[in-house]
Parts: structure tokens; sequence; C-alpha cells
């Protein structure tokens, strides 16, 4: 090996490890937030005392966060380029551990809605600048890896959140509940400081404030539709006629985005098959797939089984091991198949351990529900992994700051319909039987819905062409000589 090699390798070797640590500082942060989303719910009954208010007043908390954040998503790619990446994630770090601060210390209701709509805020700007960070810093070779790190908060935050949140509120008091951010949060800030070089844009354009607006304003009306839609509560009107602002504003705003020079979100990474395919299409029904599970599991566990919350928590966390155990193996496996395959056959073998879990009962033997769980977490995991990388896998650098923040709009959407759609074909099973509360035979039917969901979503990457995302994955097969 010549010199020039040596050193060549020397370098290749200093830039994934550089790439490796700003996606594990960037991912302690996107666990911070995540937990904080899974965690709160959990002692809203023991805020509500704590307020002096009634316990479905609590909500409110819930909703003004995801209100806030889903007004503030779109301007986040602007943001980043305009200030630096590196100083408005570091910036939305401050807010939102802050916020978690004065969260943790209000004394009333209208004080702890105020802190969580700033939290929210800070929330907003986390995610996709967070990933325009990781992808400014890996090379396509290095994307596997480092988008698999900042996805692992994603799997395991929701899984264990209700556990450790019901764990502080009934040993500690909900207070903690907030306050467990301000380590996580100063930590985080510190990493970003000593690890995370600034990288701006050198001329980002003046900010579309209309597209903005409209943005804001049709994912908020979306998103509130959703929550509304879960929540069941006022009818079918309001949740029919926010779907339906959220709807025109939504084609308002792409209208406008394709009209002017300098659109607040390009979305020409639309174009882009395997954008369009793991983000818009597949990609979404993939995820609501996926996103109904964590939501259906609890339930399933405490109601259909009549298990306590602890008990349930014990079967959580075998899923949670799974989400795990699969990080060790994806490297190599997207390296053997190729991003089609795994999209496919691991996306079905997801869809079919879900629609599986319907059919457990309190009789079922425990290795089986156990073993069931992990394959659920293993192939969780993987196929959020494969879907998040090959979403950038093709996208150019001028497009990366509007696809990341475009990603981060429609997981939103996707996580909120994931729910949307699980609770309703919870209501409508239970009132079919003219009951109030879903029992076994209810969560069959959901389960089997939304595992049909993921199968045919699976199905449609065969669309993807078998080299798809090759020089991200490695494919040995369609590797250049």
């Amino acid at each position: 090996m010549t010199t020039a090699e040596t050193s060549e390798n020397g370098q290749e070797a200093a830039s994934g490890r550089q790439a490796k640590i700003v996606a594990l500082v960037v991912a302690v942060s996107f666990f911070m937030q995540i937990l904080d989303g899974t965690i709160v719910a959990t002692s809203l009954p023991q805020m509500a005392a704590s307020f002096n208010v009634q316990p479905v007043s609590m909500s409110i908390g819930i909703t003004v966060y995801m209100l806030t954040m889903a007004a503030f998503i779109p301007l986040s790619g602007w943001l980043g380029d305009r200030f630096g990446a590196r100083r408005i994630f570091l910036m939305s770090i401050a807010v939102f551990t802050a916020a978690s601060l004065f969260c943790g210390l209000s004394g009333s209701l209208t004080e702890f809605v105020l802190w969580r709509a700033l939290q929210g805020a800070g929330s907003a700007l986390m995610t996709p600048v967070g990933r325009i960070i990781v992808l400014k810093n890996a090379r396509k070779s290095e994307l596997v890896q480092a988008i698999a790190l900042i996805t692992w908060p994603a799997l395991t935050a929701p899984v264990i959140g209700p556990v450790l949140g019901g764990f502080i509120t009934t040993y500690a008091s909900w207070h903690w509940n907030f306050l467990i951010n301000i380590p996580i949060g100063i930590l985080g800030m510190a990493l970003v400081l000593r690890f995370v070089p600034e990288q701006r844009e050198t001329d980002p354009g003046r900010l579309d404030f209309a597209g903005f607006v409209l943005s804001a304003a049709g994912l908020t009306f979306l998103l509130a539709a959703l929550e509304l839609s879960v929540k069941w509560d006022g009818g079918l009107l309001p949740v029919i006629s926010m779907l339906a602002a959220g709807i025109v504003l939504s084609v308002m705003a792409t209208r406008h985005f394709l009209a002017v020079d300098n659109p607040l979100l390009d979305l020409s990474a639309f174009r882009v098959q395997t954008f369009s395919m793991s983000t818009l299409s597949a990609g979404t029904a993939c995820r609501v797939a996926i996103n109904a599970t964590p939501f259906l599991l609890p339930l399933l566990f405490q109601l259909g089984f009549g298990l306590s919350s602890i008990a349930a928590g014990t079967y959580l966390l075998v899923y949670f091991l799974g989400n795990l155990g699969m990080k060790t193996v994806t490297t190599p496996l997207l390296r053997f198949l190729g991003f089609r395959i795994v999209l496919v056959f691991n996306g079905l073998i997801a869809a079919l351990s879900i629609a599986a879990c319907g059919f457990l009962t309190p009789d079922t033997p425990q290795f089986f529900i156990h073993a069931l769980l992990f394959l659920a977490g293993l192939s969780r995991s993987m196929e959020f992994t494969a879907l998040n990388t090959l979403a950038f896998a093709d996208v150019g650098p001028a497009q990366r700051s509007s696809a990341s923040t475009l990603s981060s709009m429609l997981q939103q959407v996707s996580m909120l319909l994931g729910v949307a759609v699980a609770a309703a074909v919870l209501n409508i099973a239970s009132a079919l039987r003219g009951a109030d509360n879903p029992v076994l035979a209810d969560f069959r039917w959901a389960f089997v819905v939304v595992g049909a969901i993921g199968v045919m979503s699976s199905l449609r990457f065969l669309q993807l062409p078998a080299e798809a995302g090759a020089e991200v994955s490695g494919h040995r097969k369609f590797q250049k000589n």
C-alpha cells in the first residue's frame, strides 16, 4: 500500500468517526425530545390534581405542544441555512431544556400550557435541523450507520417512556418527568459545542413568509384533526372541518412553492423516486402501521389481558429489546440484500407480526408472546432505518434542508395517522357491539387492519429498481469496480 493510499484510508476512517460522533450527539437530543413526548401522558392525572383541575383538561398540554411544533417545523430548514444548522440546533436544545424546567415548576394549568407551547417550538426545530447536521457530516457510504444512530431514539423512547413515566410518577412526582430533561439537555448542548462543526449556506435567500404561513397552518390543521379524531370528542364535524382546512391549505402551500422563485420548501426532492416513495407514498403507509403498534400494545395488555401497567411494561420491554437487537445487523443486511429486498420482505415480516399480535390471548404461552414481540421489534427497527436512510440516498446537497423538513412534516402526520387509524378501528368495533370500551376481539380487528396496511405498503416497494440506494447501502451486486 502506498503512502497516498494509507493517507486516504486514514482520512476516510477519521471522517467515519466524525460522522458517528455527530450522529450520536444528535441522537442524545432526539432521545430527550421523543422521551418527553411519551413520558408526560403517564402523569396527567397527578398533574390535574396538583393544578386542581379535571384530568380531561390536561390534554390541552399535549395538544398545544403538538400544534406549536407543527407550526414551526416548516421554518426549520430555512433557519438552519440562514443562521447555521449548529447554532439553530443548539438554540432548539436550549429552548426545549429551559421550557422543560419551567413546565416542571409550573403552579397552574395556564403556566404549564404556556411553557409547553415554548417546548413545542424548540422541539419543532430539533429533529429536522439535527438530521440536516447528520446529512452534511456523513458521506453516502457512512449514511446507513449515521441514520441508524439517530433512528434509535424514535424506536426506543416510545416504548420505555410510559414505563419510566409511570415509575417516576408513582415513586417521585410528576415534576420529575420534565426535570429529567435538564441534565440530558445540558449534556446535549455541551456535546454540540464540542463535536458538531458549524455549517451554513452562503445565500439562503429571504424568508418566504407566505409559504411559511400556508404550510404551517396546513400542517397544524391536519395534525389537529388527527389528534381530535383519536380523542373522539366533539363529534365528527370538527374533525372533518379541520381536515378539510388542512388539505386546502396544504394544496395552496404546494401551489405557492411551485410558483415562486425562492420557496421556503423546495419540493423538487419529491421528483427523486427514493425520497418520494420512502417519505410520501409507501413510506407514509408503512410508518402508519409501525407507529400504531406502540399505541395498541399497552392497551391490548391492560384492557384486553387485564394486566397492570407494570406487567404490561415488561412485555413492552421485550419489544424494546427487539428494536435494539437489529442495530448490529442493519448495515450488513442492507449491503448484502439492498434496500428493495429489505423494505419488501422485512416490511412483510413487520406487518404480519403486527397482525399476529391481534390473535394473542391471556392463555397464549408467554414464550410465544415474547418471541412475537421481539420479532416485531426487530423488523420495526430495520424498516425504520431503511426508510430513513433511503429517503436521503439520492437527494442532492441543495435539497437536503427542504428534504429534511418535508420528511419531518410527513413523519408527524404518519405518527398521528397511525394512532388515529388504530383508535378508529377500536372505536368502530366497540360501537358495533354497543359497548363503550374495547375488548380482546376489538383489538384483533385493529391489529389486522393495521397489519394489512403494512402488507400493502411493503409490496409497493417492488416498484423500486433493484439498485436503488446502492451507493449508500454498499449493495455488492451494484458496486462499481
